[in-house]
């Protein structure tokens, strides 16, 4: 990639130079283009190929086939992004943190990148990639690549550019090929690890994640050697629409895990254990998305028990179980709640929910309490060892089962009901529920409260998020005003500064039309993107007829300018 970024027109423009491993016979390259405004193609040389763009497809873009001469192996495409490209996002100073600078982020999954990079863009492909990125100074180019000249270097010929050389030499699949643009700072954490963010966020971001070093360690211990080099997280502009992305060697991380008492941590497990599944090992179809996330999922619950003990592991897998059930009964495809999906002819992001994360993890769950934990655990190890570095489908994982698990057991098929659990809806009989010890204790209080001790007399002392997230989760929807008012009066939840607290209250408040959190429920909406707390908030709006449908309108209109494609993409579907 040679690129260099326009923020007064909001476009990347310059030249992806592909070099290809073809048949001897091959007579043609067949790209994913979607958005992309294509000036020409050349090969090697400079010599023009003959290219054509086939009919745009609204979800997936159009084919870009260039002719090959005989035995072209490399083309070269000039382009620039457009307005349309759903990948980017330009955000002026006013949406970032220190309001000084503007700020670009890219995201491409599932199949976004194919609208900033001509490519093939499927995850069953693998390259590897460099990039030269050309930037206003004094802002700085990070990518998920080896960063070749950290300060940038001077443009010849225009002293307003810097410019950033980076290096991928692993083979990864396009969707995790990141680049991000802005007034960015670093501070290490350790040997391998660091934090990037904004200088307005950089300190606190970096003492939010000093233990990450630790969790890289914890990780290793558990599945084998890190093998990207660096982990560097990125803490964005709040509008990123994701908690985090895996992006190899700098996690894209939203700012909302920034609670200020490393709670909120978890996600930052669930980043570091793509680097294993996902990154190393990734699904060769969006129909097997569950391989990456249903196993990051569990990786992830494994690690927060090596750095925090098996009671905050047991709290984080009921949350995700309770979740899980939540989704079970609100998606109305039943065909979705398979962790083998069909998406063929759909935007891959109609799979995205908690079934493959949760779901997906109980399944292995099911597997590690079946065999025992430490054959499970050299099952798993042995899985990322074998497949490194290539793609892995539903059927290939039940392959690989047969032959280095169940091993010939006749009837273990049937009694694990792998079937049902891979390829039917639902949740199959022989999933097992976590209990947790503590959430008996927070479900003691929410009854206390129920039959009528005030909410000050309630004993939470040295509570954890998690346990607060359930005991709010779990009051009941007979709640009176004058109770909502007694919990925010004596727990402060309309004023917290911890994201998941703050979510969880205002969902209740909504149902409940509680008014002094209204005001706070529309700045939490305004203030940041992530989807996976916008979208459940307009949807408990739009349920309120009259008054929740009305602020879901006009806070919607306010705020989504202010998303990424990704989000708005959903909460279009909601807020109609």
């Amino acid at each position: 990639l040679d690129l260099t970024a326009d923020f007064r027109a909001k476009v990347l423009k310059g030249t992806a130079a592909l070099t290809l491993e073809t048949a001897p016979t091959a007579k043609q390259v067949v790209l994913d283009v979607k958005a992309l405004d294509i000036e020409g193609v050349t090969d090697a040389s400079g010599e023009p190929l003959k290219y054509t763009l086939g009919t745009p497809h609204p979800i997936f873009g159009a084919p870009l086939t260039i002719e090959l001469p005989q035995g072209a192996q490399k083309v070269v495409v000039k382009y620039k992004t457009t307005a349309n490209t759903q990948a980017l996002q330009w955000l002026d100073p006013s949406q970032t943190e220190g309001k000084k600078y503007p700020f670009l982020l890219s995201q491409g999954q599932s199949i976004l990148t194919r609208t900033w990079i001509p490519t093939q863009d499927s995850p069953m492909v693998r390259q590897t990639y460099s990039a030269i990125i050309r930037v206003p100074t004094p802002l700085k180019a990070v990518m998920s690549a080896e960063m070749l000249t950290p300060d940038g270097e001077a443009v010849p010929g225009n002293g307003t550019l810097r410019a950033f050389r980076f290096k991928m030499d692993q083979a990864i699949p396009p969707y995790l090929i990141a680049l991000a643009i802005g007034d960015i700072d670093f501070r290490p954490t350790g040997d391998r690890t660091g934090v990037y963010a904004e200088k307005a966020t950089i300190a606190r971001a970096a003492a939010e994640l000093e233990d990450l070093e630790k969790f890289v360690a914890a990780a290793e211990n558990l599945y084998g050697p890190y093998r990207w080099g660096r982990y560097d997280v990125l803490i964005l502009p709040p509008s990123f629409p994701f908690g985090g992305m895996e992006n190899p060697r700098l996690t894209f991380a939203t700012p909302t895990i920034l609670a200020g008492d490393k709670s909120l941590v978890s996600l930052v497990a669930h980043e570091l254990a793509h680097s294993w599944s996902g990154n190393l090992v990734t699904n060769a179809t969006w129909d097997d998305f569950w391989l990456n996330e249903g196993f990051t999922t569990y990786f992830e619950n494994r690690i927060m028990e090596e750095m925090y003990g098996k009671d905050r592991a047991l709290m984080l897998q009921s949350l995700g179980f309770a979740s899980l059930q939540d989704t079970l009964s609100s998606l109305k495809e039943p065909g979705l709640t398979q962790l083998h999906t069909d998406l063929k002819g759909r935007d891959p992001d109609d799979g995205f929910s908690d079934i493959p994360y949760e779901k997906g993890a109980a399944f292995l769950r099911l597997l590690e309490q079946t065999y025992g934990r430490k054959k499970f655990d050299a099952w798993l190890k042995g899985y990322f060892t074998r497949y490194a570095f290539k793609s892995m489908t539903t059927a290939g994982f039940v392959e690989d089962l047969r032959e280095t698990l169940i091993k010939g057991d006749p009837g273990a098929e049937d009694r694990l009901k792998l079937n049902e659990w891979l390829y039917k809806p639902g949740l199959p009989s022989n999933a097992v529920k976590p209990q947790s010890e503590a959430f008996a204790r927070v479900e003691a209080q929410v009854e206390a409260f129920t039959k009528g001790t005030p909410a000050k007399s309630l004993v939470t002392e040295g509570w954890v998020t998690q346990e607060w997230q359930h005991f709010i989760e779990s009051l009941p929807d007979t709640l009176t005003l004058e109770q909502m008012k007694d919990l925010d009066t004596a727990f402060s939840f309309t004023s917290s500064r911890n994201s998941e607290i703050l979510f969880a209250w205002l969902k209740l408040a909504i149902v409940h039309h509680y008014e002094p959190a209204l005001p706070a429920l529309e700045t939490f909406l305004t203030s940041q993107g992530r989807r996976r707390f916008v979208s459940p908030l307009y949807t408990a709006l739009m349920a309120q007829k009259g008054w929740g449908v009305e602020m879901a309108k006009r806070v919607y209109a306010k705020a989504r300018p202010l998303y990424h494609s990704v989000t708005r993409a959903t909460v279009d579907e909601t807020v109609k």
